[in-house]
């Protein structure tokens, strides 16, 4: 059984049947992660969410912890990890309040904490998908089963293009981003995934779309009170939905690949050196 655990509001974590078991306070060889890390405990196995935001929401995406996110969530044990975050649509067909899993990437940001790789702790990670499809599959199907008639479409593939925030698009950019062939945008993505492959954990994203960016000329240019109100409502959904993910997240193992996909690109022998303990945490 896979150790789950959650990343996105804080407001997430407050579910019936869960029980309260411990806030972790961490520290990590990057730094503290956004917020604590509360374990619940929900039919005898933990689940661990963290407030990617922080509690108050006082990080903005290109502030974020990155690494000591990642890295705290894998020290304590999670080897399957779902990413919640409001995103923007570039497709007609992805309409605010639906739902959608992305199977592909594009890092359209300028950050530097974007890996765990530095300083002699050497590789070169073959991420070509860098999310769990499979696993994203079978909470595509689980999500779907969860929504009554009128509470949004649940759609599966497509490429998810993160931006460096906190500015949304000017629509020159959005053109282009379409042009691409991108389905979403937001601005969390990278490098959570690509550190969470790093980890050797299955991550899977499910993104709350919140609007049209800016190249839906039919559509009011984006607004913050307009965002707040589509996700509201679609964090509710995803809240009640929690449980069943969570099952069904439990149950889907990690391949052979995944459990060794940094051991595999890694350089020289990780497990020696000034590296071991960085190595016996995400090689774990």
């Amino acid at each position: 059984m896979e150790t789950v655990g959650i990343i996105g509001g804080s407001g997430l974590y407050e579910l019936s049947g869960f029980e309260l078991v411990e806030k972790h306070h961490l520290s990590t060889p990057f730094g503290a992660p956004s917020g604590p890390i509360v374990e619940l405990s929900y039919q005898d196995a933990p689940v661990f969410f963290l407030p990617r935001h922080g509690e108050h929401h006082e990080f903005l995406p290109h502030e974020l912890p990155y690494r000591a996110n990642i890295f705290a969530l894998k020290s304590l044990g999670v080897t399957s990890c779902l990413s919640i975050s409001a995103v923007g649509s570039l497709r007609e067909e992805v309409a605010p309040g639906d739902f959608l899993f992305p199977d592909q990437l594009i890092d359209w940001t300028l950050r530097k904490n974007v890996s765990f790789l530095e300083k002699g702790f050497s590789g070169y990670p073959a991420s070509a998908d860098p999310f769990s499809d499979g696993l994203s599959e079978e909470l595509a199907t689980v999500l779907t089963s969860q929504l009554g008639e009128g509470e949004g479409k649940v759609h599966r593939g497509g490429s998810y293009i993160c931006i460096e925030g906190p500015h949304l698009s000017t629509r020159a950019e959005s053109a282009i981003y379409r042009s691409f062939g991108a389905s979403l945008i937001g601005m969390t993505a990278c490098p959570e995934v690509k550190l969470a492959f790093e980890a050797q954990m299955k991550f899977s994203l499910l993104g709350m779309v919140s609007d049209y960016d800016c190249w839906h000329v039919g559509e009011e240019d984006v607004s913050v009170a307009q965002v707040l109100a589509v996700i509201s409502r679609s964090s509710e959904l995803v809240k009640r939905a929690l449980p069943s993910l969570i099952e069904k997240m439990r149950t889907v193992p990690r391949s052979e690949e995944e459990k060794s996909q940094l051991r595999g690109a890694l350089m020289g022998d990780p497990e020696s050196g000034a590296h071991q303990e960085l190595a016996r945490v995400l090689l774990s």
